[in-house]
């Protein structure tokens, strides 16, 4: 996300406008955690992960009450349009600044999940799914000199995207996603033929979904059906941290400096998404109110090929 304020502050302030950051979300809206922020403030942060501006999560702002105080606190401070980084949730948040109030405001779709409609890729996607790609590597040394098999959780609560993703890079032989299905039995059955073909070593992937530490009994269930020891790594948070990949990098600036442009420009409540190579405008109403589907391509692919 660093990547993105940098490169929405600059693209204002090149435009002549006044940048202004909104510290901790809706959270600072409402405590009036405002600053403002000059080129020097964006030195050396393209390189962090997480945020300079922090974020949280603002209950308060469900209510009408509270985003009429946010915006009655941001024509205060002169603010008179929005860049907002964030995913389904700060989207729905936007998207009724615009619906209710006609405050100017545009998404700028960061999750690692990706699992935002309407664009091809999130920012902190390919980070996550490289960071997690590297455990996996050096997991896969561990199995293969020990004869085991190993399950890894990566994150993913109600998306598959990193695992899907992670799965195939990593050549797991098997993938377990919230929206496609498959049964330990299925995962027994590839991992007895795996080893009927001699290999001696396999690794599962698995999203996290609703319960974190799910692997546990993934691996309990494949122990009492194959007496296999299943040995279990929880990737958790490490995934949301680090210095971000080139791909995140150029992708958030593209996508900040387009979301000040498109802004200036007079575009409102919209999300800046990719298609392909290219960056497309989509509603937030859309991006909020549609599910992006998780396509089978990639595990089938990662299944036919680790066979």
């Amino acid at each position: 996300m660093n990547a993105a304020i940098r490169a929405s502050v600059r693209m204002t302030l090149a435009r002549g406008v006044e940048a202004i950051g909104i510290y901790s979300g809706y959270i600072g809206m409402l405590d009036k955690k405002f600053q403002s922020l000059q080129l020097r403030d964006m030195a050396n942060i393209i390189q962090r992960g997480g945020t300079v501006l922090k974020t949280g999560r603002c209950a308060e702002f469900l209510r009408p009450e509270y985003r009429a105080k946010a915006i009655s606190n941001l024509n205060d401070a002169g603010i008179d349009a929005l860049v907002c980084i964030g995913g389904n949730g700060s989207f729905t948040g936007a998207h009724l600044l615009w619906e209710e109030f006609q405050f100017p405001i545009i998404g700028v779709p960061g999750t690692i999940d990706n699992d935002i409609y309407g664009t091809d890729n999130t920012i902190g996607f390919d980070t996550a799914v490289n960071t997690a790609l590297d455990a996996i590597d050096r997991i896969r040394d561990t199995a293969a000199a020990h004869d085991r098999l190993f399950i890894v959780e990566v994150m993913g609560r109600n998306s598959g995207f990193i695992a899907s993703s992670v799965g195939l890079a990593g050549g797991a032989e098997e993938i377990f996603t919230p929206d496609i299905a498959t049964t330990v039995e299925k995962a027994v059955e590839r991992i007895k033929n795996a080893q009927k073909r001699g290999k001696t070593s396999s690794i599962i992937v698995t999203a996290e979904q609703q319960k974190p530490g799910r692997a546990y009994d993934l691996a309990d269930a494949i122990r009492k059906k194959t007496n296999i020891d299943a040995k279990v790594c929880i990737l958790g948070h490490q995934q949301r941290g680090g210095s971000p990949s080139a791909a995140d990098r150029i992708l958030a600036s593209r996508m900040g400096a387009a979301a000040v442009e498109d802004i200036l420009n007079g575009y409102c409540d919209v999300m800046i998404g990719t298609e392909g190579a290219k960056l497309v405008r989509v509603p937030l109403q859309a991006a909020t109110q549609n599910k992006k589907e998780e396509g089978g391509d990639l595990i089938r692919l990662a299944l036919l090929l680790a066979t």
